[in-house]
This record gives structure tokens, sequence and C-alpha cells, in this order.
């Protein structure tokens, strides 16, 4: 018991102050009265004091299994708050002390509420999560195709490792970015949906049979979400692409119709009637295929309807195209006769008959190439314009010229008579537009030259050269002129011989003037008066050649063709025939005078 004994003070006021105390004090008087043995006595107590420390070591271990396991609890609690401050992105959490002080209860007490508060953030975070996470798998599945997607069986893994704002803001924005996506798909889908009822309605198909045929979920009365898969939106987009492929080979094909519609009407002056029935097929000619967009303006039955009246039209284009061929060569020859240009040749025309008779000539060939005869020639015409009104006046002057010839040998021209007045008037002007002559046809070969040198190839007026009927003229001119002076020294010479005859006549004694006028003038004077007589008519003929020769030499021009270059007229033997006569003259008249 010296183990157990304590000092008495401290000993005693134990006991007092603890029911074993107590109960050791009312022992010991049991024993007093009892008269127990001392050793007993301590005996007892000695086991008493043994089984008070196994009490009280039991006691001691589960205290401290106790603070251990409040430790480990404060530990876990700490450790549990330090992962969830990370994974939640907290450095802190509002209202919790950095160091805790006090007891391990105590500071269990503080860190329970903000651990609570922790867990219930980390619960609101992971649903924020998971229906993030939700959206996005959903919109993904939606994208990718899936048109049926079930949240309940699809399982959704949240990484509870980090749950922060920042991660949870690029979900969201993901989302985002997932929603934009869907609805720009959306919107393409209604767009194509909407291209297909626009151009089904244009070519006249039903454009419900060509969505549902793409994929059911976009025909509307199916009732189930639209697929807008990338292979949903290149099937729509090739399917709008073979649309517009269609309306574009349906408005060529109209063009071509409609333009050989115009052709025909114009060729056989269709009335108005009958066009007006094809007038909407017309009117898609200025019309590109981005801008035709009336419903049934391109159905099959249109271009049918379309064809059946340009057969029928070039069935009446056949029959009617001999007279068609005749108009357009008719309208070509009236354009060469008014420019008198070369007109195409009878045999090559006769075999174009034939052609189109034998139907070997293509119709639609030949009014093209009578059309550009015709363009051509109108192109020549134009460029022969101011040549042209050139030749014309020269012709008129030809003409006065011709004219003013016939009134000077005319000797009564200044004879007291009715319209005298009138001719010598349009003398005087014929006079000065002859004078105008030789620049005139000076300006027209020039201008001749320029035009075959610019056109290379030669100005033919009525299949005769231009240059050879004016270089002819030029020549027939001067040979005028010539002859015109032989004229004047014929009656210079007749003059002169009239002259010496009166002067002979006058210087004879009155027995020879009365011998000579017996004889001599009876046989000189009627010898001499035939050859008067013959050159009075050379004169005439040779002033009635000078007045023809110009319109004969063109004339003969005209009809030659291949004479060209050639001397048309042969110049008369005017001077040798004029000297012989005179010669004749001079000696008739000098035998019987001479003394």
């Amino acid at each position: 018991m010296g183990s157990f004994q304590a000092p008495p003070g401290m000993r005693s006021s134990a006991l007092l102050e603890t029911s074993c105390g107590y109960l050791l004090q009312e022992l010991q008087m049991i024993w007093d009265e009892v008269g127990e043995d001392q050793l007993e006595r301590e005996k007892v107590l000695l086991e008493l004091e043994q089984e008070c420390l196994e009490v009280y070591r039991r006691k001691v271990d589960r205290a401290n299994i106790s603070r251990a396991r409040l430790h480990q609890e404060l530990a876990e609690s700490e450790a549990e708050f330090t992962h969830l401050l990370l994974s939640l992105g907290e450095r802190s959490l509002p209202g919790r002390p950095e160091k805790m002080s006090g007891t391990i209860k105590q500071q269990l007490d503080s860190i329970t509420p903000a651990l609570r508060d922790m867990r219930l953030r980390k619960e609101e975070r992971v649903n924020q999560f998971r229906a993030v996470q939700g959206q996005i798998q959903k919109i993904s599945a939606e994208i990718a195709g899936q048109s049926e997607y079930d949240d309940s069986i699809t399982k959704i893994t949240v990484n509870e490792n980090d749950l922060s704002l920042k991660k949870l803001e690029e979900y969201q924005n993901e989302l985002q970015r997932l929603h934009n996506e869907k609805n720009n798909r959306l919107q393409q889908v209604e767009k194509y949906i909407a291209a297909v009822h626009n151009l089904s309605a244009t070519l006249g198909m039903e454009s419900s049979m060509i969505i549902t045929k793409v994929h059911p979920s976009l025909n509307e009365l199916c009732g189930i979400s639209k697929n807008i898969s990338d292979v949903i939106l290149a099937k729509l987009n090739s399917t709008v692409e073979s649309l517009q492929e269609e309306r574009q080979k349906r408005l060529e094909k109209l063009h071509h119709l409609g333009k050989a519609l115009k052709n025909l009407w114009s060729l056989m002056d269709t009335p108005y009637g009958d066009r007006y029935l094809f007038s909407h097929i017309t009117d898609l000619l200025p019309v590109s295929s981005a801008e035709v967009s009336d419903p049934g303006s391109l159905t099959l039955d249109i271009i049918e309807q379309a064809e059946a009246e340009v057969k029928r039209l070039d069935q009446l284009k056949a029959s009617k195209m001999k007279e068609l061929f005749l108009k357009k060569q008719n309208e070509l020859e009236e354009i060469c006769n008014k420019s008198h240009m070369e007109i195409p040749s009878r045999s090559e025309m006769e075999n174009i008959l034939n052609l189109i008779n034998s139907g070997e000539m293509d119709h639609a060939d030949l009014l093209t190439s009578m059309d550009e005869q015709i363009s051509r020639a109108k192109e020549e015409a134009y460029s022969r314009k101011s040549i042209m009104e050139k030749v014309e006046k020269w012709i008129l002057a030809r003409d006065e010229e011709r004219w003013l010839e016939e009134y000077s040998m005319d000797h009564n021209r200044y004879s007291v008579s009715r319209g005298a007045h009138r001719n010598l008037r349009r003398a005087e002007r014929a006079r000065v537009t002859v004078n105008k002559i030789p620049a005139l046809v000076d300006s027209l070969i020039a201008k001749t030259k320029s035009w075959e040198e610019e056109r290379r190839k030669v100005f033919l007026y009525d299949e005769v050269p231009l240059l050879a009927m004016l270089e002819e003229y030029n020549l027939l001119r001067q040979e005028r002129e010539e002859d015109k002076q032989r004229q004047r020294d014929i009656k210079k010479v007749q003059s002169q011989v009239v002259v010496e005859q009166e002067n002979v006549i006058a210087s004879r004694p009155a027995t020879s003037n009365r011998r000579i006028s017996n004889k001599s003038l009876n046989g000189g004077f009627g010898n001499a008066s035939p050859l008067n007589r013959r050159l009075s008519l050379s004169i005439q003929q040779l002033g009635s050649n000078s007045i023809t020769s110009a319109t004969q030499g063109i004339s003969f021009i005209k009809e030659g063709k291949k004479v060209q270059g050639k001397r048309i007229f042969p110049r008369p033997s005017f001077s040798s025939q004029l000297r012989d006569e005179t010669a004749s003259v001079v000696s008739t008249f000098s035998g019987p005078l001479s003394p």
C-alpha cells in the first residue's frame, strides 16, 4: 500500500471529496468493528488500488482513443475543407479563421459549419457542371445527327477535382458555342428548305417528297427535331444545287425556244394574238436563272408547249421558206440595183432554190447567210454613197453637155420662136454645169481610187469599172475637143477658098467674066458645088459624132464589159480628107483662072 499512500491531508481531502473516500472510510469503520487483521486490510486495499488503476487505465485509454479520433476527424475535416477549397477554386471561406485555437472539439465545432457549407456549394457546383455537360452532350449529339437523345440513359461524369468557376465558364462557353452552331445549322436547314420550296414551285415539283427523301425529320409533319448533321447539310446543299442546275437547264432551253419563236414570228409575220399566247416564254429571254422565281414558270408542260409550237412553226416555215428566200433576194437585188452594184448570179440563186426544195439546206443557215449578204450589201452601199452622189451629178452634167451640143448645132436657136428664151437660159446653166465636169471627174477618180485601195476591190457601176468609164470619158472628151478644133480649121479653109474665088472673079475683064460665068461658073462652080455640099455634110457628121460620142462610148462600155482599156471609137480621119478636098478645090479653080 506504499505506492497508494499519499500525504494525509491530500489523501483525506481527496477521499472526502470523492465517494471513494467515503466508501473507504466506511470500510475502515467496518474493519475496526470486526477487528480485521492489518495484513488482510492491506491486501484488500492493494486489490482496491489495482482495480482502481485498471479502471483509470481503461478510462485513459478510452480518452486517448477519443482524442486520437477527434484529431483524425479534425484532420480529415481540415483536409476535406482544403480539398473542397481547391476543387471549387477558392482560396478561403469567409467567416472561417485562418488559424484555429482552443480545444479539439472547439476546433471541430468551428470547422463543421464551414465544411457543411462547402459540401453544399460543392453539390450545387456539381449539379451545375452536370447540367452544362448534359446540354453539351445533347447538342453535340444533335449536331452529330442523333435526333433521339435520352438524358436518363446517358451517364454524365463530372470531374469533382476541378469544380472551379473557370472550368464551369469554359463549359458554359463551349455550350454557348454549340448553341450558336446549332442555331446556325437550323438557319441553314431552314434556308435550304425554303430554297427547295421555291425551286420546286418554279419547276412544278413536289417539295415535300424531295425534302422527305433527304431525311424524314426535315418534314414538319413528322413531329421530330430536325437533323442538322453535316451529312444532312451536305445532302440539302447538293439537292438545292441540283434543282438550280435543273432550273438553269430549263431556262436555257426556254431561252433557245424563245429566240426560235421570235425569229419564226419575225420571218412569218405572225399576228400579235398568236404571239401573246407564248409571251410568258419570250419575257424570260432577258432574265437570268437567279431572277426566275414565279411559281410554275419553268414547268415541263410549258417547255413541251413551246417545243410543240416551235415544231409547228418550223413545219410552216419550211413551206414558206422559198417565199422568204425570194423576198430577201428581191431585197438584196433592190439594194444592189439602187447602188448599181453587182447582183449575185442567177445560177447561184437557182441552185439555192433547188436545195430548198430538196430539203438539203438548213433554213436557219440560209436565212442567216442571206441576212449577212444583205448586211454586207447595205454596208457597201453606204460606203459607195458619196461616190454615187457624184456619179449621179456627173451623169446629169453629161446629159446637159449632150443637150448643149445639140443646141449649139441648131442654126435656128437665135430665131424668134416660142420657148427660145427658155432654151437660152437653160444653155447658160448648162455651160456652167459643163465647165464643172472636169473637176467633178477628177474628184470622182480620186475618191474611186481611194475606195478601191481601202476595199481592195474594183468599184463597179452596173458591172462596169467606174474608173474605166471615167478614163474613157476623158479620152472621148479630149477627142471631141480635137474634133472641134479640126472643124474650126475646115471652116477657116472653106472661108478662105470662097474669098479667093470672089477675088479672082472680081479681078477678070468683063468678057472673061462673061465667059467664066457662062462656062466656068456652069462647069467650075457646078463641079465645086458637090464638094461644098460634101464638106458641109462632113462637118455636120463631125458635129453629130462629137455630140453623141460620149453617150455611145459609155453605152458601148456597158454592153462590152470585157473590153476595158481599149479605145472604143476610132478617130475619124478628117485631117487627110480635109487636105484632099482642099487640094481638089484649089486645083479646080486654079485651072480655068490661070492666064
